[in-house]
């Protein structure tokens, strides 16, 4: 078990209740310890958000030391920033764990602790979420309880955000504290008018001096009654829309906002949440944070690349990358990245959308060649869809990159305004399969699925970097409709990528590999897991046979037919989910034919898979190439009764 040293008062915190034996005074010191702490963990295990935690450590020790955690409810929108809140409240021990198989997760989690009172990952629900809380527990009778949402301003941008602060607007008697962390950053900087919308309230120094000088005078008249309180009030408003040109946004849906303030000032936060506990009803109190605060490398570097760097120096800020001794193939985002622009270059209908991941997506690279033609238009995966459906009505062809766990969020825009319509809106869902450390939010499962019931939808998933060229030009012709291809996050196959493109007809897959015992189906990139699998299994004496499907919609019938013809025995192979995925639809096809063989489907089972990395989890659900291999023998009882006593313990043969 790792060992790392907790400062002078941070070793003898394991939970809240130890955090309020601190003095007032303490509480920056405790403040820098749990900042040290952080960095020293996270730079060497790496796999771990940073930046985000570092920028709300003061946040985090002022809000358990003045409410009673558990029992007052905090609920941390998105997760990245909670890594504190962790180490307070009873894991600092096994934090050195974090996002590795087995450990805890790297977001609040119901199951992993009472702290954790609603389980994240996705952004924009904690509002919603804190209000439900509070509504429940007025209806129990439990009114003292406090509930209070921790969220970014990045995540403020989602509709979600703005529904449940429309309704906790109407709950009046909600005891619920809105705490906006405005850092100005997502994961890439924050776009949009909210944005300016902030940087105006934050940067206007006359406003906040007279905001100062008014809720003073409110408190001196306070004691003459409730009319007073009213003038003052009425007064305040009067001057934020005069001094700001606009009325305040937040009090216009019946918060009493409170802010800006120093999100970095502990005493202070200290101070105003004591006063805040008095206030009822809904109130919103608006911080000003740096994200990666207190370490100078992220201060003072690019926030982007300390989102989550990996392992790294915390002396020298030099973070480590293991340089390869031969050339290595591209990360399929990046394939996506160039591959779009070079379409874009001949195909001036072609425009690109993505809700706040350019990076993580690559379509950054576009934003910097076309910055007339890519889009981040902020966390708003519902809006990134119309967006892309409108561009399409007028036709343009749109290139809508999200990452598949968020494409979930906009389903229904998926099917009403994209598919309903039959409009060529390219969806390019990243991170496909599981996406490794962060976990059951964060995997693309279910795409495959969910995207095969909708129709007039193409479903296609690439088994390298070739065939994601050839997929992203075939959707970019005139009248292909809705058109989803799916690749999953890190590395392809291929080191010498850049292959001239040509088109797909669509429902088509390819034969690989030629063989008489097993036919092996495969979508996207575990073909390759197959591949080699097949390698394996020749010098085994099985003679396979390897089909990549490529689209799971249409589904190519003609090779099919082939399959099921020459084969008694099937196995398909996904990484999406085995209800509803690829394998369910290969079954369909043989009873609707009136086919009979063995079909054996491996894939993602019916259950939230937890984090770990993408390896390990790819022999956790079945269907790495030793799974494929062990799968294999199993249908063919000879093969299986001629192997060592070695062989089967390899790949754990019964």
């Amino acid at each position: 078990m790792a060992n790392y040293q907790a400062g002078q008062l941070l070793k003898d915190i394991n939970n809240p209740k130890d955090l309020k034996k601190l003095t007032e005074e303490e509480l920056p010191q405790v403040s820098e310890e749990l900042r040290q702490y952080i960095i020293d963990v996270i730079s060497e295990i790496g796999n771990s958000h940073f930046g985000a935690s570092l920028g709300v450590v003061e946040l985090t020790v002022a809000l358990h030391y003045v409410f009673d955690t558990p029992y007052d409810q905090l609920v941390w929108d998105v997760g990245h920033q909670a890594y504190g809140h962790k180490i307070l409240t009873e894991r600092r021990g096994v934090f050195h764990t974090n996002r590795l198989k087995g450990g805890i997760s790297g977001f609040p989690k119901r199951s992993e602790s009472e702290y954790d009172t609603f389980g994240v990952g996705h952004s924009s629900t904690s509002i919603s979420g804190a209000l439900g809380m509070a509504v429940a527990n007025n209806y129990k009778g439990e009114k003292n309880r406090q509930h209070i949402a921790v969220i970014g301003d990045g995540s403020m941008t989602a509709g979600l955000a703005f529904e449940g602060l429309n309704h906790a607007g109407f709950e009046k008697d909600a005891n619920l504290l809105v705490v906006l962390n405005d850092n100005c950053m997502s994961i890439d900087p924050n776009v949009g008018a909210l944005r300016d919308y902030l940087t105006d309230i934050t940067t206007s120094h006359t406003y906040n001096k007279v905001k100062d000088e008014v809720w003073s005078m409110l408190g001196k008249l306070s004691k003459f009654g409730p009319d007073a309180r009213s003038v003052v009030s009425k007064v305040s408003t009067a001057l934020k829309g005069s001094l700001l040109k606009q009325s305040n946004m937040f009090e216009s849906l019946n918060f009493r906002y409170f802010g800006p303030v120093d999100g970095h000032d502990v005493i202070g936060l200290k101070k105003i949440f004591e006063d805040l506990k008095g206030i009822p009803g809904p109130k919103i109190l608006h911080c000003i944070t740096k994200k990666g605060k207190g370490f100078k490398f992220s201060e003072e570097g690019n926030p982007t690349q300390w989102h989550a760097p990996g392992v790294f120096n915390k002396d020298t800020g030099e973070i480590v990358k293991i340089i390869p001794t031969s050339p290595q193939p591209p990360k399929y985002q990046e394939v996506f990245g160039h591959t779009i622009v070079e379409l874009a270059e001949k195909n001036d209908k072609i425009m690109g959308i993505t809700p706040a991941m350019p990076s993580g997506s690559s379509l950054n690279i576009m934003m910097k060649a076309m910055p007339k033609r890519a889009f981040d238009v902020g966390i708003a995966e519902q809006h990134a869809v119309t967006f892309s459906a409108g561009l399409a009505t007028q036709g343009l062809i749109p290139f809508c990159n999200i990452y598949s766990s968020f494409m979930q969020r906009a389903y229904d825009q998926v099917i009403h305004d994209v598919a309903l319509q039959n409009l060529n809106v390219v969806f390019c869902l990243d991170r496909a399969g599981f996406a490794g450390a962060d976990g059951a939010t964060h995997h693309g499962a279910y795409d495959l699925a969910y995207m095969r019931s909708i129709p007039n939808m193409t479903v296609a998933a690439p088994m390298n970097e070739a065939e994601l060229r050839n997929m992203m030009f075939t959707a970019q012709q005139d009248d292909m409709g809705p058109f989803s291809i799916r690749y999953p996050r890190g590395k392809g196959v291929m080191t010498e990528w850049k292959t001239s493109m040509k088109a797909i007809k669509v429902g088509t897959g390819r034969r690989v590999t030629l063989g008489d015992d097993v036919a092996i189906l495969t979508i996207g990139h575990p073909g390759n897991f197959a591949q080699e699998a097949i390698k394996e299994l020749k010098e085994l004496g099985a003679s396979v046979a390897h089909y990549d499907m490529r689209f799971v919609k249409p589904i190519d019938e003609n090779l099919l037919h082939e399959v099921f013809s020459k084969f008694d025995k099937v196995i398909t192979v996904e990484d999406g989910c085995l209800m509803g995925g690829m394998g369910s639809a290969v079954i369909e096809f043989m009873a609707d034919q009136g086919y009979q063989a063995k079909v054996v489907r491996l894939g993602i089972p019916d259950k939230f898979i937890h984090h770990g990395t993408q390896q390990e989890l790819y022999k956790d659900a079945g269907y790495d190439t030793d799974s494929i291999v062990k799968t294999t023998i199993e249908l063919l009882p000879q093969l299986k009764a001629d192997l060592s006593e070695e062989t089967k313990l390899r790949y754990s043969v019964g």
